[in-house]
């Protein structure tokens, strides 16, 4: 199948309030362009610098999606530009694309990163902490970002068992958040499902999904061989 009839194919079968990022990260414009030529608009990345080269070279309706773990020092390049930061996980970061959404005369949506997973490697909050992030008078100040919902990355695993408890507990956290609303925040999208596993993610709420290796392929990587002896 191509990109085009992938993208389309899983467009299909999703119900009509889940919004779908395609997951472009390491893939060249070309591929991003049959699937935009689909009528897709909604592409995600993981690099800032990546995604920065791609805004420049490609059609201007496209909606930038920051999906990766973020440098506070590169926030500066994506902020006149970027459509919804996924991963933003503390204040400090916050603070950062306040600032430059203010440069840029913009107010940047975000959404806050709950860690769900078990591996040490996957970032995010506890509830306790985004809790204590949206209650603090520094978070009511910022005028140039909104909080618009919270994402998490679930284990990597076949076990449908934890994926169902781990994005359980994230559509409990997001629930309980929900009533906390100010001028920079209301709780709307909850973004979890990957290629994997968005089909489990669905049945537990979400209304974001993040499909990339489904629709572009397998990213490739470089394999080093040793010679055989």
């Amino acid at each position: 199948m191509t990109i085009a009839e992938k993208l389309q194919k899983i467009k299909t079968d999703l119900p009509d309030y889940v919004t779908l990022v395609a997951v472009s990260k390491t893939k060249p414009s070309s591929d991003i362009l049959e699937a935009y030529q689909t009528g897709h608009r909604i592409f995600g990345e993981n690099k800032i610098q990546e995604m920065v080269g791609k805004y420049e070279e490609l059609p201007k309706d496209i909606q930038w999606h920051m999906i990766g773990h973020i440098q506070r020092n590169k926030v500066k390049y994506m902020a006149p530009f970027v459509s919804l930061i996924h991963a933003v996980d503390s204040l400090r970061l916050l603070k950062e694309i306040n600032k430059q959404a203010l440069k840029n005369n913009r107010i940047i949506s975000c959404l806050l990163q709950i860690k769900i997973a078990s591996e040490e490697t996957k970032f995010g909050l506890t509830e306790t902490e985004v809790s204590k992030l949206l209650a603090s008078e520094e978070f009511k100040s910022f005028q140039n970002i909104k909080v618009e919902g919270l994402m998490g990355m679930a284990t990597f695993t076949s076990d449908k068992n934890q994926l169902q408890k781990e994005f359980g507990l994230l559509k409990n956290i997001f629930d309980n958040l929900c009533q906390l609303k100010t001028e920079n925040c209301e709780l709307k999208t909850l973004s979890m499902g990957m290629s994997d596993d968005y089909p489990i993610a669905l049945e537990n709420g979400s209304n974001m999904i993040r499909v990339g290796s489904s629709i572009f392929g397998k990213r490739a990587c470089s394999i080093n061989l040793k010679p055989t002896t």
